[in-house]
């Protein structure tokens, strides 16, 4: 059983004793520490939204959150079963004090989550989600009186709200789409996609849906993370039903993966980058992503004459830095795409909508979409180390050795070389250093990322 604890929420595996997975009583523990920290920000009577996952724990995790957050005194919007996304909209449109979201995102269906939205809708920074962990390590949250507990109301459209807000995004074209009669391909693992994305596509124009896995019971049929080798029948499915595109969204739909008309994948790294290029395409403006990702969007963001800026790896930090270069899109390498316009969070639909316009106005296949950019391909490697070593000396050791290259620093060591770059990340939880590193070919990018890990061994 697992259980873990950070600033950005609570997530662990249902079952076992309390404190070695995510128990009922952990559930309460943390859903009050985070009451009471809401509490403490604002004054009055509060109220928060409570969304889901389709996830088999889900309705169990749920009367636990709802009821806690009673039991403090703070109004609950149930709003069901909802995406991510669809969650961080409730909260702004009802001026609500905040949100948490029970979802594990990829992870199996044995895992669950709260994830905690502050009242702008946007996941707690590091010192707040620290706050919320002292909260529960101490235990000083305080309950309401009888007369003062909180009440319950249960809104169950905003589904329908989100695909609406996407329709009305200004540079989404829906006659655009309708015209091009595409069919479209889906896999959604059977969680809250099966009900947000097949409305969003019929909404869009899509009549033609081949649908997989879209029945929101929480039993996943394979694993849910959206990377290729998970994704071999739907692919097979898109050739021969002859699809024009393929659509697959992780079980809280705040990841998107593409695949193409012949069955190969778009790339997870390549759905920013091409919604990024539709979007500057249109109008001037600056690009973020993390550290982790592809540089293809700094090339096409470069080649509109914006301007590209990295941020430290997790969705909070990518807010931050692109609200600070005002930037006009951002996101993740994972497939996250984050639109201002819309809201500052990972949003599928809003990535479906801004992609199918794209793809319908190129009047090009998929495929030859994809190849419109540069190709870029990331290594991913890891190396353990024993406890005893100095994994803060060895990444200085490495940072001095490639002092001449560009050097960033913000969020471990990141060394980019004119046609290639390699970053490291050291493990908070175990004695590990995680090495990506990306290349115009995969031998390249796994050549970086060898001659690095040969660094690290010979200074061991």
């Amino acid at each position: 059983m697992t259980l873990i604890k950070s600033i950005s929420g609570i997530r662990g595996t249902i079952g076992g004793r309390a404190g070695e997975g995510l128990s009922p009583l952990d559930v309460v523990k943390f859903t009050s520490a985070y009451g009471q920290w809401a509490k403490l920000r604002h004054q009055g009577k509060l109220k928060v939204v409570v969304g889901r996952d389709a996830r088999i724990s889900g309705e169990m995790v749920n009367n636990l959150v709802v009821g806690s957050l009673q039991g403090l005194g703070i109004d609950v919007i149930n709003i069901g079963l909802a995406t991510t996304p669809t969650t961080e909209i409730a909260v702004t449109e009802e001026k609500a004090h905040g949100g948490i979201i029970l979802t594990a995102s990829h992870n199996p269906k044995q895992w669950n989550a709260l994830k905690l939205l502050n009242e702008k809708g946007e996941f707690l920074t590091a010192a707040d989600g620290a706050e919320v962990l002292k909260i529960a390590e101490d235990e000083s949250f305080v309950f309401a009186d009888v007369d003062d507990l909180g009440q319950v109301s249960v809104k169950d459209d905003y589904t329908q709200k989100h695909v609406e807000h996407v329709l009305s995004l200004k540079m989404v074209d829906v006659e655009a789409i309708k015209k091009a009669n595409f069919t479209v391909a889906i896999d959604c693992v059977n969680s809250v996609g099966g009900i947000a994305i097949p409305a969003l596509l019929k909404a869009l124009g899509v009549n033609n849906i081949i649908e997989l896995y879209c029945e929101p019971n929480g039993q996943f049929p394979h694993n849910p993370e959206p990377l290729p080798e998970n994704l071999t029948e739907i692919s097979d499915v898109i050739k021969n039903q002859k699809a024009h595109v393929g659509f697959v969204v992780d079980p809280d739909v705040d990841r998107l993966a593409i695949i193409n008309e012949d069955g190969s994948m778009f790339g997870e790294e390549y759905t920013l980058v091409a919604v990024a290029d539709y979007l500057l395409a249109h109008q001037a403006g600056n690009t973020v992503s993390n550290l982790s990702s592809s540089r293809a969007l700094a090339d096409v963001t470069e080649s509109y004459g914006g301007k590209y800026e990295p941020a430290a790896v997790g969705e909070v930090n990518v807010v931050a830095k692109m609200k600070e270069n005002n930037a006009l899109i951002g996101g993740e390498g994972n497939g996250g795409v984050i639109y201002p316009e819309s809201h500052y969070g990972r949003d599928a639909l809003v990535g479906i909508g801004l992609f199918l316009t794209h793809l319908a106005k190129s009047n090009m296949k998929c495929s030859e979409l994809r190849a419109k950019y540069p190709e870029y391909h990331i290594s991913k490697n890891k190396i353990e180390l024993i406890p005893q070593i100095d994994v803060d000396g060895i990444l200085k050791s490495i940072e001095d050795k490639y002092q001449k290259e560009n050097i960033n620093t913000i969020d471990g060591l990141k060394i980019d070389f004119p046609d290639k770059w390699v970053q490291l990340r050291k493990s908070n939880t175990e004695p590990i250093v995680r090495i990506y590193a990306e290349g115009k070919s995969m031998e390249a990018a796994d050549d970086l990322a060898q001659t690095i890990i040969n660094d690290i061994k010979s200074l061991i």
